[in-house]
């Protein structure tokens, strides 16, 4: 691979991390025939980036994550009509990021994900903006403060990385699930779900029970039991407090609702843990 006229093969120094973040035509052409030391991860955030591998030519899309392991050659530029908007990051991957660095690959040696839900895309850009905020701050130790940040961002690309050994949750599954859990106190609605998910009522049934193993009803009711338990265990409320705050008609329906679950009632629940048995 040949650096052409103009383009730049700079590859910084190794660190444990080095982030930042470059807007529209700021990006400058970038050829590495034998890629870097570190690992480097792009996320275009708006316009799209050209990378070219010998004569085929891919371009990014908004809202996408691009990997490169050390030594993979790569070369980028922003698309000329559309500029491009990016935030970077070469790191040197802690032992337990590893796994999680296995994303479905290109034939040219990069990898690729693409966040198809909004809220998650945004929560990213938020992290990657906290990183480079915090690398670039004067807090002490702020290089670990921002690694911190960065695991959080890898940890978010994982939770959609369809080469895990966990496969992941339709985003849509887990909005819907993240909304049970956030409103366990609140009355069922089958319809407020499906207008979260973005699914009609019959099809979010389907896919949550082949996903989640139950269907949205029972999850929430099992969230509020493993909701009552905590409080049992760690809280001094009592058992007409709890009733209240979990939502449930009366403390005698929050009895016979645990009960059910556990085989015991919140009061036995309670000295049994107090007493260690």
């Amino acid at each position: 691979m040949e650096i052409p006229h103009g383009a730049t093969s700079y590859c910084p120094p190794l660190s444990p991390l080095f982030p930042g973040f470059l807007p529209g035509q700021s990006v400058r052409h970038t050829v590495r025939p034998h890629g870097t030391q570190d690992w480097l991860l792009i996320y275009t955030m708006k316009g799209a980036g050209i990378y070219r591998f010998g004569n085929e030519v891919y371009e990014s899309r908004a809202h996408e994550v691009t990997l490169f392991r050390p030594q993979t050659p790569h070369a980028y530029q922003a698309s000329p009509e559309k500029g491009w908007d990016l935030y970077f990051a070469h790191f040197l991957p802690k032992v337990d990021w590893l796994s999680w660095l296995q994303w479905p690959e290109h034939p040219s040696g990069m990898m690729k994900l693409s966040i198809q839900d909004s809220a998650l895309a945004r929560r990213i850009e938020k992290r990657l903006e906290k990183v480079v905020r915090l690398y670039g701050g004067a807090q002490a130790r702020r290089e670990v403060f921002a690694q911190n940040a960065f695991e959080e961002v890898l940890l978010w690309c994982d939770s959609i990385n369809p080469e895990r050994k966990t496969v992941a949750l339709d985003f849509r599954i887990q909005k819907a699930a993240d909304f049970l859990c956030a409103n366990v106190a609140q009355p069922f609605s089958e319809k407020a779900l499906a207008k979260t998910s973005g699914l009609s009522a019959s099809r979010l049934r389907h896919l949550f029970t082949e996903q989640m193993g139950c269907s949205p009803r029972l999850f929430q009711e099992r969230q509020r039991m493993a909701r009552a338990k905590h409080l049992l265990t760690y809280s001094r409320q009592t058992i007409s407090e709890i009733s209240e705050d979990l939502g449930f008609e009366n403390p005698f329906y929050f009895s016979l609702r645990f009960k059910k679950e556990t085989g015991k009632n919140p009061r036995s629940y309670r000295e049994n843990i107090l007493s260690g048995i």
